[in-house]
């Protein structure tokens, strides 16, 4: 169980935006998912900075993190905008956060632009900070049980108010230790020491469709002790991984029973096999066995915790790996120990102790031998060599060869200075690297540690000077500078990919013969002379066009010590890899002077020279041959421990590949199974799939059948429909007819009443003119009257034709849009629905014909009452036209006005109960006007 206090927060705080467009009519929202939980943020306005204030948290615990931060597991923050109506998420932009950035201290804030932005024209930011909290959540009590009485160590006696959540390791960087509970009573020192030993089966940790760096691969282990990361010296080789034991130390001030409870509550110890920044294994090592309950041990001797603990690689569940044989799985021998100050330890020392460091940083020297900044020497052929060789012992493994007496002792210095001029698009991360076999060694020169060099700018090289000490003669020194030039070869280093050949510069060595000799006195008192030359060359690139790609400055010094003063030095076989050039003298020995007496020829000196120079030839054949005999036996030697190696190597390979094999066979006969056992429920399946296939076709072609004859039925009875429509058109249209010749009788008729008023007219004319004359004012009037109603019954026959023309049209509308209308339900619909709705459409038709007909009824009952009337009008025209014959002229004018008064007024108030008129219509207000002239000439005539 992971206690609480090992329980973070990964906090992610957005704070704010800027650069934004606005968009009133959308909200902005964050979404962040981290290892596949999704959080987001409130939605806010969409404006030009918008404000966000939000933090969004994930629970982990250390032990989760450190595996996601080997991992490189990233938090991936998406910005989307969204509309409030639709509800659509329009995606704007994202945002990766490292997460090994996080820290427990509190960081400021950084503003980081959305990457693949929306808005090309903004450059959108988000200030965003991230960093880790120790997860304080109280606990929930609902479904809790009641909390346990303490246990013994959890909380010390002399500390009753101490909570074991507030123990933790606090670095005191002035002492150099690490506090372990209240300093005022935990006052006792210890040291604590990690000790990786060995490693063993380590190959079986890579998989096989793990794919490694191209060039040689390192490994090593992590962990981390105290909260400080911890690695050991890189290795090449898993099969049989050769490093020194290394051993981790820190100082813990505490006491017995605190520090017990520290360790309680802590997680166990993960050690993990990493490549670079992937972790292949890792194992777990329990640190409360350290300090059991109530044992004094650690006060007599170091308490340990040791053995070969198995590494599983991550995530064995998710990848369904099959389980390792016990005797083929990966092991690593740790020892963990905790001592009192002062008490000697039991352990044995490791191989070197320079790997050991106890100083409260926990920075550990990797490297055991400290290099010299500056200078890098190469002195296979040296002075000090020379020297050296003399006083070996002439018993010791290795042979003497002469020096020629005219050979010098040379130091040839080169100091690569510093790169400027870049010409490339890119920037590089460089190192320089040379090798001149003629110095005595063929072992590359290169600078370390990488530089980066960019446009416009001059760096200078790190660790570029290196001297080599040799001895030859003046005239090979100066044969090899014209004949060979120094090439210096410009790398560039890359973590990600392998390293890549730039360019190469040529340095001509011989420049530095022709400058000026300088005079200075070595350390014997001796005269010697110096050559410095200094210069920039072209790096001229490897590959493509020749390029220039930079300049490089260099200065290189020749140094001439004078003769070499010892004649014979001493080969080791570290030393046989010389040049034939260096080891052979190029000039004889010098010559004795010849003496005054003749002697023999076999005493001569001539003779005796020669005789030394051919048994000084069959020397140093003697002893080319036996460094030949040497080398190739080293190199039998090499070759056969480099197949032993990679027998043992193919050996353990093949034992891991049978193992998968195995494994692998025992799942596909399982799988095989399966795969007979699904195959016969396919073919069950498959006929049961063409069977009801077969039904839904019959049954398709039913239905379809049945569709049709229910389309043919349909489209019968529309056309019936049709059918019936136009006759009850061509109906109205014979009624049409008739009314239009009942309307030319009617005219007809008034014609010739007009005829027979005319003639009537004529004959009042014959009479007396006074009697005339009020007959002629009274006809006169009637006349007039008459007109009126002519031309009201005019307007009113016209206003019936136009009422009763717009009905037709709008009949016809009606039905032409009712026909649409029809047809296309008639496709759309299903058969029932659509019988249904044609059933409901023919009664709806029979309806809307019967109110059609209801209306032409009632125009046509008024027509004939309008005709009616007329007719009336015309017979009391008459009547009065014969009273005034027969009665007195005053009383008939007077009974005529009246009961013409009375008829006028009879007409407008049928014409208004009707519903049809208004006052506005003009039938109404001519009948008014009547009316009021009626009404005007009665109260004159009285």
């Amino acid at each position: 169980m992971v206690s609480k206090s090992d329980q973070l927060l990964i906090v992610v705080s957005i704070l704010e935006g800027r650069h934004f467009p606005k968009r009133p009519k959308h909200m902005l929202v964050v979404e962040a998912k981290f290892d596949g939980e999704q959080l987001a943020t409130d939605p806010v306005d969409h404006t030009d900075q918008p404000e966000f204030a939000t933090e969004l948290a994930w629970e982990i615990d250390r032990k989760s993190l450190h595996q996601h931060r080997l991992q490189r597991t990233p938090i991936k923050l998406q910005c989307f905008a969204l509309d409030p109506v639709s509800s659509a998420k329009e995606t704007i932009g994202y945002i990766v956060l490292d997460l090994r950035t996080a820290q427990e201290t509190k960081q400021a804030p950084k503003w980081y632009q959305l990457l693949s932005n929306k808005y090309t024209k903004f450059k959108s930011e988000i200030q965003i900070s991230i960093t880790l909290e120790t997860d304080t959540k109280a606990p929930v009590d609902s479904f809790k049980a009641k909390e346990a009485p303490p246990r013994d160590g959890k909380v010390p006696i002399g500390l009753p108010g101490l909570d074991p959540k507030d123990i933790v390791a606090v670095l005191n960087e002035e002492e150099g230790y690490h506090q372990i509970g209240p300093a005022e009573c935990c006052t006792d020192f210890f040291i604590m020491s990690v000790t990786i030993a060995f490693a063993t089966q380590l190959e079986q940790l890579i998989p096989c469709t793990m794919k490694l760096p191209e060039r040689q691969p390192e490994f090593f282990f992590y962990y981390s002790l105290l909260g400080n990361d911890v690695t050991n010296e890189p290795f090449n080789d898993l099969i049989n991984p050769n490093f020194e034991p290394e051993r981790a130390s820190v100082r813990i001030r505490s006491s017995v029973n605190i520090l017990r409870v520290y360790l309680a509550l802590q997680p166990k110890l993960q050690i993990h096999l990493c490549c670079g920044d992937q972790s292949l294994g890792s194992t777990e090592i329990p640190l409360n066995g350290l300090l059991k309950n109530g044992s004094t041990e650690i006060n007599q001797h170091p308490v340990t915790v040791e053995g070969a603990f198995i590494l599983d690689p991550p995530n064995r569940a998710k990848q369904k790996l099959a389980p390792i044989p016990l005797e083929l799985a990966p092991t690593v021998g740790v020892s963990v120990a905790l001592q009192r100050e002062g008490i000697n330890s039991q352990t044995p020392p490791t191989k070197d102790d320079a790997t050991e460091s106890e100083v409260e940083s926990l920075q550990f020297d990797k490297d055991t031998k400290p290099h010299p900044k500056g200078i890098s020497s190469s002195i296979p052929a040296s002075l000090a060599q020379q020297v050296a060789a003399s006083n070996v012992s002439e018993t010791a493994s290795g042979q003497k060869i002469a020096v020629p007496a005219t050979s010098h002792h040379f130091c040839f210095s080169v100091d690569l200075r510093s790169i400027h001029g870049l010409e490339i698009g890119f920037p590089i991360n460089c190192i320089l690297r040379y090798s001149y076999p003629f110095f005595g060694s063929a072992a590359p020169i290169m600078t370390n540690p990488p530089v980066e060099v960019r446009k416009n700018m001059e760096v200078f090289l790190p660790q570029s000077y290196c001297a080599f000490d040799f001895a030859t003669m003046p005239h090979q020194l100066q044969d090899t500078f014209l004949r060979m030039p120094l090439l210096v070869e410009l790398w560039h280093k890359d973590k990600m990919s392998k390293d890549l050949l730039l360019g190469i510069a040529r340095i001509q060595l011989s420049n530095i013969l022709s400058s000026e000799k300088t005079r200075f006195l070595g350390s014997n008192g001796e005269q010697c002379w110096r050559q410095t030359y200094s210069e920039s060359v072209p790096v001229i690139a490897a590959q493509g066009s020749s390029n220039r790609i930079v300049e490089l400055s260099y200065t290189v010094t020749l140094e001439d010590y004078g003769l070499v003063k010892v004649r014979e030095i001493f080969v080791s076989d570290s030393s046989q890899g010389l040049p034939a050039i260096q080891q052979k003298p190029s000039s004889l020995p010098p010559a004795p002077c010849p003496s005054e007496s003749q002697t023999e020829p076999r005493e001569t000196l001539e003779y005796k020279a020669a005789l030394e120079l051919e048994m000084w030839k069959e020397t140093q054949e003697d002893i080319f041959e036996n460094q030949l005999k040497q080398k190739e036996l080293a190199h039998m030697q090499a070759l056969a421990e480099e197949w032993k190696k990679r027998d043992r190597e193919r050996e353990s390979l093949v034992k891991k590949k049978v193992a998968e094999y195995s494994i692998l066979e025992g799942k596909l006969q399982k799988t095989l199974i399966d795969l007979e056992k699904r195959e016969q429920q396919l073919a069950s399946a498959e006929s049961e799939l063409q069977r009801e296939k077969k039904e839904l076709q019959s049954e398709r072609e039913r239905n379809l059948q049945e569709l049709q004859d229910c389309i043919r039925r349909a489209r019968e009875d529309c056309a019936h429909q049709v059918e019936l429509e136009k006759l009850k058109i061509k109906q109205l249209e014979e009624d049409k007819h008739r009314l239009q010749k009942q309307l030319n009788d009617a005219e007809n008729k008034y014609k010739t009443l007009e005829k027979e008023f005319q003639q009537f007219k004529d004959q009042q004319s014959s009479k007396p003119e006074i009697r005339l004359q009020s007959e002629i004012n009274l006809l006169t009037l009637e006349k007039v009257e008459l007109e009126r109603k002519l031309e009201s019954a005019t307007k009113s026959k016209l206003h019936y034709k136009q009422q009763w023309g717009r009905a037709l049209k709008e009949l016809a509308r009606l039905k032409q849009k009712e026909q649409e209308s029809q047809m296309a339900r008639l496709k759309k619909q299903q058969e029932e629905l659509e019988q249904m709705r044609l059933r409901y459409l023919a009664a709806e038709e029979k309806d809307t014909m019967k109110t059609e007909q209801q209306e032409l009824l009632d125009i046509r009952n008024e027509l004939n009452r309008l005709r009616q009337q007329e007719q009336k009008q015309y017979q009391d025209s008459g009547e009065i036209a014969s009273g005034q014959m027969d009665g007195p002229r005053g009383s008939v004018l007077e009974e005529g006005l009246e009961d013409y008064l009375t008829r006028l007024i009879e007409e407008r108030d049928t014409l208004m109960r009707t519903g049809v008129y208004n006052h506005e219509d003009r039938i109404i207000s001519e009948l008014d006007r009547q009316i009021r002239e009626v009404l005007a000439k009665n109260s004159a005539s009285n």
